[in-house]
């Protein structure tokens, strides 16, 4: 096959080119850049099945060729990220659904949606199958990102029903691991940097809001399994196993041998008490689960991390010196 990704560049994005690549697949992918790095995909280039074009997707989008399938995984999609670039975020959701799925239409390609258990905002049901409609504020900080995913999937529906668009879309959980940025904001990837630098452990309230965390291998399997399926219908992607946030904090410092301690902040406003996803429709249409235990996903993840920033200690250190 010969697919496009949007947000080929980003922490998903480029996880999923690698493996549509590694599958023998063509891959065509698209970014702009606005969280996504091109170390992401430097390996990728001079590799004959991977092309690379540098594009914003809310605006007119052109593929040369022809393309069995269109993935959409443009957006910024981190509290930090979204915060910072609302409207763009609001954009990629909407017109970026939009062109993208029109892209789907003329190639006769199937496509599929990357959406968000954030769908679900602040969840009344827990744990939170695909049948339940949520529980999100529209006009608070949150509502850029939780009700652009909700505007895509409303979108992928319609081109489903009324133009015959052979679609799917994959609710993604909280997910970490290699690639992820050291300053995007997300609970992982703050918490492993800060316990690396020995800095305080930032939690948010009494760190007891709970969330079920993917590691990006597993995620990818189910996303890859979900695309080759004949489920239409909005399917979570998500690992059940729940902890708080303190438990998660306890478990990197853990592992790091770090003797951070912790800063607690105020919650912030519509910040989702729990969050764990209900999975037996991934476990029984697509035979998935994920196999990789927090623990386990965490060894694989620090010393990416670690990497970072020792290169950062290195360049402050060689600034101080000059």
């Amino acid at each position: 096959m010969r697919v496009l990704i949007t947000g080929a560049a980003g922490f998903l994005g480029s996880h999923l080119c690698d493996r549509f690549l590694q599958e023998g697949h063509k891959v065509v992918g698209m970014d702009n850049f606005v969280t996504g790095s091109p170390d992401n995909i430097a390996h990728l280039i001079g590799n004959s099945n991977f092309e690379f074009i540098q594009h914003d997707v809310t605006n007119f989008v052109y593929v040369g060729g022809e393309l069995d399938g269109v993935l959409h995984f443009a957006s910024p999609a981190s509290p930090v990220d979204y915060l910072e670039f609302p409207i763009p975020t609001l954009k990629v959701g909407s017109l970026g659904t939009h062109k993208s799925l029109g892209l789907a239409k003329a190639k006769n390609a199937r496509y599929l949606l990357a959406s968000t258990s954030e769908v679900y905002g602040d969840p009344k049901v827990h744990p939170q199958p695909e049948s339940y409609w949520g529980h999100v504020n529209p006009v608070g900080p949150r509502g850029v990102y939780d009700e652009a995913k909700r505007f895509a999937e409303a979108m992928t529906m319609a081109y489903h029903r009324f133009h015959g668009i052979d679609t799917r879309i994959v609710r993604i959980f909280n997910t970490y691991g290699p690639r992820m940025r050291p300053a995007d904001g997300r609970v992982v990837s703050n918490f492993i940097v800060q316990a690396l630098r020995g800095d305080p452990i930032t939690i948010y309230g009494e760190g007891q809001q709970t969330r079920s965390f993917t590691y990006v291998d597993d995620l990818v399997e189910g996303i890859y399994r979900l695309f080759f399926s004949d489920r239409v219908d909005p399917t979570n992607i998500g690992n059940p196993d729940e902890f708080t946030i303190q438990e998660l904090a306890d478990l990197v410092l853990e592992i790091v041998a770090s003797r951070s301690g912790f800063t607690h902040l105020p919650l912030p406003e519509d910040d989702p008490r729990t969050r764990q996803p209900d999975i037996t429709l991934a476990r029984s249409t697509l035979d998935w689960q994920p196999r990789v235990a927090l623990r386990d996903g965490l060894k694989k993840t620090i010393p990416y991390f670690a990497t970072l920033v020792e290169k950062e200690g290195a360049t402050a250190r060689t600034l101080v010196s000059g």
